[in-house]
C-alpha cells in the first residue's frame, strides 16, 4: 500500500498531466487524455529519493495510480467540480505552495554557503562556546529574611539540595536539588552571574542575592574550560542554519519590496 506521503505526490502529479505536451511518449491513455511517460519518470525519481525501488512492479503501480487519478479528474470535470469554490481556491493554493518550494529549492542550490562562510561562522560561534563554565546551585525565595534563614541553615550544616527541593520557587531546578547544570556566565542575570563567579567550588553566597525574580542562596560546585565540538562535528547542523539564514533574509528583502495595498 502507497503511503500518504506517495498519494499526496502522484495527486498533484495527476493534476499536471492535463498539461503533457502532446509529442511525449505516453504512459497511458484514459479516454483520450494522455499521461505522459516523462511524468511517470519525474514521479519516479522523486520516489527514489525517499527510498523506494526502482523497479517494475513500483513503476506499474504508480501507473496504475496515475490512471485512477485521472478518470477521477475527468469525472469531476463533467460534474463541473473544478469551478467550485473550494476546488479553485484548493488548486490556487497548491499552486502557489509548489511555485514557492521551488523557489526555495533554486535559492538552496545556489546559495550555498562557502568554506570561508562557514570558517567564519564556526569561529564566532566556538568564540561563544568557550571560555570558562560554572555548575551552580541556587534556592530562590520572594524574601530577603527568608533567604537569610537558609544561609542561617547551611551554617548549622544543614542539606543544600534538601533545602532546594523543599523552599525553592524555582520549579524547573528545585526538583534537582536546585541544580543549574554547566553554564556560561552570560546564561544569568548580572547580579547572579556576578556573585556566582566570585565563590569557591563548595562554597554557598553568605549573603542574599537580589534579582528581578527574587533573592537566591547561589552554591557553586565546579568550573570547567569549555571546549567547543569540532568543525566536522557541527557542519551539517552549520551549513544548514546558515542556509536558513539565508532564505529568511532573502523573503524579508521579498516581503519588504513587494506593494501590498
Amino acid at each position: 500500500m502507497l503511503s500518504t506521503k506517495t498519494k499526496v505526490a502522484l495527486m498533484l502529479a495527476a493534476c499536471m498531466a492535463t498539461t503533457a505536451p502532446a509529442w511525449a511518449q505516453n504512459a497511458a491513455v484514459v479516454n483520450g487524455q494522455s499521461i505522459s511517460s516523462e511524468l511517470l519518470d519525474f514521479i519516479m525519481a522523486e520516489q527514489a529519493k525517499r527510498g523506494a525501488p526502482n523497479t517494475p512492479e513500483v513503476r506499474a503501480t504508480i501507473r496504475q495510480e496515475l490512471v485512477n487519478q485521472e478518470v477521477l479528474r475527468q469525472e469531476a470535470v463533467k460534474k463541473g467540480l473544478g469551478n467550485k469554490p473550494q476546488a479553485k481556491f484548493q488548486m490556487q493554493m497548491m499552486q502557489s505552495a509548489i511555485l514557492a518550494n521551488a523557489l526555495r529549492e533554486e535559492f538552496f542550490s545556489k546559495n550555498k554557503p562557502t568554506d570561508k562562510e562557514i570558517q567564519d561562522t564556526y569561529a564566532k560561534i566556538s568564540k561563544m562556546m568557550g571560555g570558562t563554565e560554572y555548575r551552580a546551585s541556587h534556592i530562590l525565595v520572594e524574601s530577603e529574611a527568608e533567604a537569610k534563614s537558609i544561609i542561617a541553615q547551611l551554617d548549622k550544616g544543614g542539606d543544600f539540595g534538601k533545602l532546594a527541593a523543599e523552599k525553592s520557587k524555582d520549579p524547573g531546578s528545585a526538583k534537582n536539588g536546585g541544580d543549574l547544570d554547566w553554564a556560561n556566565p552570560q546564561s544569568f542575570v548580572p547580579e547572579f552571574s556576578q556573585a556566582m563567579v566570585g565563590l569557591q567550588k563548595g562554597k554557598y553566597t553568605a549573603a542574599p542575592v537580589k534579582s528581578q525574580f527574587g533573592f537566591h542562596v547561589i552554591m557553586l560546585s565546579d568550573v570547567r574550560e569549555a571546549t567547543p565540538p569540532a568543525l566536522a562535528e557541527i557542519r551539517p547542523q552549520l551549513e544548514g542554519k546558515m542556509m536558513n539564514d539565508k532564505w529568511e533574509a532573502y523573503m524579508a528583502d521579498l516581503q519588504k519590496s513587494a506593494k501590498v495595498k
